[in-house]
């Protein structure tokens, strides 16, 4: 049930991240289904003046659009708790634990939750040397979206070339690679919506895959061993909670069915702000479970908060 009537929802999108574009897109979707199931809609292109805008609009809640840096991160959502305005997904600890890759990796691990090898290692010290024997996965500490993410195979030519622009920190995340296939699972509340298979037609599911058409296959409901979807659904219902998510969020994990079925899970991270573009994944698997994409926006509205 909506209780859209007379609620203004400012939606938050754009920003300063990497993803800005991919937020703008996603932020134009849920401003037209609120609009649809009958809110009162302003969308707010994120800037430094964005407590100044939100002051002057007065909504009676934000949904946050926003993806990356700023948006995912704790930044945000700290502000709109100091504002005392209800906003979307998860809160300001949650969101910082989450976008921080290597703390959330120590969380799951704390909570038996599988993860891969790695380590934190600088961008001097993996051009210098093999941070670990290949392959390997080198990754921005906190980006999303795949953004910057590279994986080093064996035979090929060292880093340098494809790290020379790196504009993502001094710190570097290194995992052991894990083969095998791409797993998504939904969460919905406190409960998970489903899992799903990604097989991507280049070579990893990369940021551009993620976002243009035609690039990837999706399978729902993953076509993986009943014991490992279970075992999936579980992984990541327990990574929300330990992480004290809230609202909808989406895990990403590796299925290594190498050996053979029931391969082995790997978690690799929990997005708390999953993307609500046309290819996003958590529209598609709500919609599988015959929740629409103005209803899946509407609950995620109904279901805001404050920490405090």
């Amino acid at each position: 049930m909506s209780n859209a009537a007379g609620r203004h929802v400012a939606v938050l999108m754009g920003g300063r991240s990497a993803e800005r574009e991919v937020s703008l897109v996603s932020g134009a979707g849920v401003a037209r289904a609120l609009v649809e199931k009958g809110y009162r809609v302003t969308g707010v292109d994120v800037g430094a003046d964005v407590a100044r805008q939100l002051e002057a609009i007065r909504p009676d809640v934000c949904f946050n659009a926003l993806h990356g840096r700023w948006g995912e991160d704790g930044c945000i959502q700290g502000l709109l708790e100091m504002m005392g305005i209800p906003y979307t997904h998860s809160g300001v600890r949650a969101s910082a634990n989450a976008m921080d890759k290597p703390t959330a990796r120590q969380i799951f691990g704390a909570a038996g939750i599988p993860v891969a090898e790695g380590r934190v290692c600088t961008r001097e010290e993996l051009l210098a040397g093999e941070p670990m024997a290949r392959p390997y996965v080198v990754k921005p500490i906190n980006e999303g979206s795949s953004v910057g993410v590279q994986i080093v195979l064996e035979g090929e030519s060292d880093l340098s070339g494809r790290l020379a622009d790196w504009r993502f920190g001094a710190a570097v995340l290194v995992e052991r690679y894990i083969p095998g296939r791409e797993v998504q699972v939904a969460v919905m509340g406190d409960a998970v919506l489903g899992a799903i298979e990604i097989v991507p037609l280049g070579r990893f599911y990369d940021y551009e895959t993620k976002y243009q058409e035609g690039r990837a296959r999706h399978l729902m409901p993953a076509p993986i061993h009943p014991a490992a979807y279970a075992e999936a659904c579980e992984l990541t219902l327990k990574a929300h909670r330990v992480l004290g998510c809230r609202g909808v969020t989406r895990a990403d994990l590796r299925y290594d069915d190498t050996a053979g079925e029931p391969g082995r899970l790997v978690m690799l991270e929990i997005n708390t702000q999953p993307g609500m573009t046309p290819l996003s994944l958590v529209p598609e698997i709500a919609a599988h479970r015959g929740i629409s994409y103005p209803d899946l926006v509407s609950w995620i509205v109904e279901d805001a908060s404050c920490d405090r």
